[in-house]
Parts: structure tokens; sequence; C-alpha cells
């Protein structure tokens, strides 16, 4: 990989095969940290349940949102911008893409709760539509986290088609490593119908459902055990940097200026610099 002098962004997905392991505060808090840092971040919302768009929006501004029917993942799906109330004909995709803070560094394509509904009802979805969306229109952005859903489906197939890494987290739990075999099945089977992709996991996330200080029970070892066995089978390698549970992180991800967060953003910090050295993405910041 090159540095940040390289010709388009780094483009990961945050997933998952098993839901509850904390993807959608990982891709919000590392989108708002990278930001910081003065690079550009594209975030992408491909999960129905809209989660990433409500923590990187405020409550009045996905209201507004989804009560205006603006622009979201679903126009790119189908491919075109149709007229509203507000333009008498088809507008650029580009329009999907949205402001979301921190000066000019951090944008979102947020999505629908009617997401699911159009790709079922479309005749044929093109999977390859973000990744030719992201090449054609954000060759000066420095890093696109796209936050995905916990099923394998087509939507799991365009994440694939527009990444180059992945990034998994994980809860140390009973069960913790349901959706490894999963995923793994899953990446193999894209990689064999797409030979000249290459798209490998850059990190699994441990993402503990207790503080620091509190007292880790014996299913932590156990699950951590399993996660490194799957982990060494599978060639997938383990970020140093763990994230305990923190109250301040709904706060850190919803807020510009956050205050009360406790030592969250002090902590998330090490995390999120760990994946910019990973990725070679140098910090802009002065």
């Amino acid at each position: 990989m090159s540095k940040n002098s390289r010709k388009g962004p780094v483009v990961v997905s945050v997933i998952n095969l098993k839901g509850g392991v904390g993807k959608t505060t990982v891709a919000a808090l590392l989108a708002r940290h990278i930001a910081r840092e003065n690079l550009n971040v594209l975030a992408v919302d491909l999960d129905p349940q809209a989660n990433l768009s409500q923590a990187l929006m405020n409550e009045n501004e996905y209201t507004q949102f989804m009560n205006n029917r603006e622009p979201s993942i679903v126009e790119l799906f189908n491919g075109y911008m149709p007229p509203s109330r507000d333009r008498e004909a088809p507008a650029p995709l580009e329009e999907i893409v949205r402001l979301v803070g921190y000066g000019e560094g951090l944008h979102l394509i947020p999505s629908r709760f009617d997401f699911s509904d159009n790709l079922i009802r479309s005749i044929s979805v093109d999977t390859r539509i973000l990744a030719r969306f992201i090449s054609e229109t954000r060759k000066n952005t420095d890093l696109v986290l796209i936050d995905c859903a916990p099923t394998e489906s087509i939507i799991t197939q365009a994440a694939y088609h527009a990444s180059r890494y992945i990034l998994l987290p994980v809860r140390t739990e009973f069960f913790s490593t349901i959706g490894f075999p999963l995923l793994n099945e899953s990446l193999k089977k894209f990689r064999s119908e797409n030979p000249s992709h290459n798209i490998d996991v850059c990190g699994i996330l441990i993402n503990n459902s207790e503080s620091r200080k509190a007292p880790r029970g014996p299913h932590h070892s156990h699950s951590l055990n399993d996660i490194l066995q799957q982990a060494k089978e599978y060639g997938w390698p383990l970020m140093k940097e763990q994230m305990f549970f923190s109250r301040g992180y709904p706060k850190l991800m919803k807020e510009e200026y956050p205050t009360h967060t406790g030592n969250a953003e002090y902590e998330f910090r090490s995390i999120a610099n760990e994946f910019m050295k990973t990725l070679r993405l140098s910090s802009r910041r002065k």
C-alpha cells in the first residue's frame, strides 16, 4: 500500500455475520476520529436498519431526511435520482453524498428503512454499482468505511465488490465466533467468482462487553481462545488494541464536540491510530 498520495480511497467494509458486535459503533467512531485528522472520509450505510446514518446525523436531521425523502443509498442502487418536489428532472447521483460535520472531511451516504424493500422490488440488482460510484466520484477521498448488515445478501456482495479490506469487530461472549466460518466461506466464494479482486481481513477488533476495570469471567478467556484459534486458522490478523465498554461511546458517536465522555475518546484514539497505521493513512492535521 502506498500512503495518502494513492489515487482513490482505501475502502474497508466493517462486517461480522453475527449481530450485536458493535460494528456500527466502530464504523461511526472511526469515521469521526479519522476525519478529525484532516483526512477525507466517506461513510456508507449499507444496513437497512440505518443505524450508522442515525449515529452520524443528529435526530432532527435524520427526521427531516426521512420526511423529505432525501437522497440515499436507495437511489444509488436504483441507478438514478428521480424528479422530486424540488427538481423537475433526474439529478446526478453525487447528490446522495451529504456532509455530516468536521469541516469538509466527513461525508455520508445514508440509508433508509425501505432499503430492503426497494431491493426486493428490483428486477435485478447491480452488485458492482457502489464500487463504480466510489471509483468514479471519490478520487479525492482518503478512506471509505462501509457499515454492513450482519447477514449474507446481495448487499454484502456489493460491499465486497467495493472493498479492499474487511474490519471484523467481535465481542468476547458465548458464540462469539459463530459468524467467522460464515464470513470465511462467503469471502472464499467471492474470491473464486472474482479472481482478480483482492480482498483481505485487515484486522479483528475485540470489542469487550466489560469495562477495562471490571473483572472478566471465564466466558471471556474461553471466547478469546476461540477467536485466536479461528483467526490463526483463517490467517486473519488480530488488532493489538481492544475496545472496552464505555458509556462515553454513544456521546462520542453523536456529538461534534463531545463532552463528558470519560476515557472513551482517549481509549478509542489508540484503536483508530492502529487502524490508520495498518492502512498506512497519515494524519494531515497541523
